[in-house]
């Protein structure tokens, strides 16, 4: 005798079901550690407001300890991936703690900056599909750039 579609259907339904709902068990780290505001990128460069603007609807997401985390990332499996981007994020550049970095490092971040806006390498596409408002103008990308390029030059002669 053959099992009707319609139930195999219903059982598979119930089965996927069970296994969502146990994945929600599984809940990655959202972390926000503590910033000391002597130590981000604003104690250590000369950011414009325009800059903070930009790093603040593009950036501080995923490259400081500021992530304002959205409800999907509660929900599993989804909730692993929004994690794993904001902990590479961190570990690639953190604007809330800056300090760490060495003044060699602090300017090949300046550069790397204007050269991943540049070519629109950040912010990353898959943030942009929710994150509409995160995307950067062309007046952005500039704004972005000559900063940068005047901090490094700042950096390189306060190095000298």
């Amino acid at each position: 005798m053959r099992v009707p579609v319609v139930k195999i259907l219903k059982w598979t339904a119930i089965v996927l079901a069970i296994i969502f709902a146990g994945l929600q068990f599984i809940r990655p780290a959202r972390t926000n550690p503590p910033v000391d505001e002597t130590r981000t990128i604003g104690a250590h460069t000369r950011i414009t407001p325009e800059v903070a603007a930009i790093f603040d609807r593009s950036c501080n997401d995923c490259h400081s300890n500021q992530t304002r985390w959205p409800w999907y990332s509660n929900v599993a499996p989804v909730s692993w991936f929004v994690v794993n981007h904001v902990n590479v994020g961190r570990r690639e550049m953190n604007l809330s703690d800056w300090a760490q970095y060495s003044a060699d490092d602090q300017q090949g971040f300046l550069k790397k900056i204007c050269r991943e806006v540049k070519g629109g390498e950040m912010p990353l596409t898959s943030y942009l599909r929710l994150h509409n408002e995160a995307k950067l103008s062309g007046e952005d990308v500039r704004t972005l750039c000559d900063w940068a390029s005047t901090e490094s030059q700042r950096l390189s002669q306060a190095l000298n």
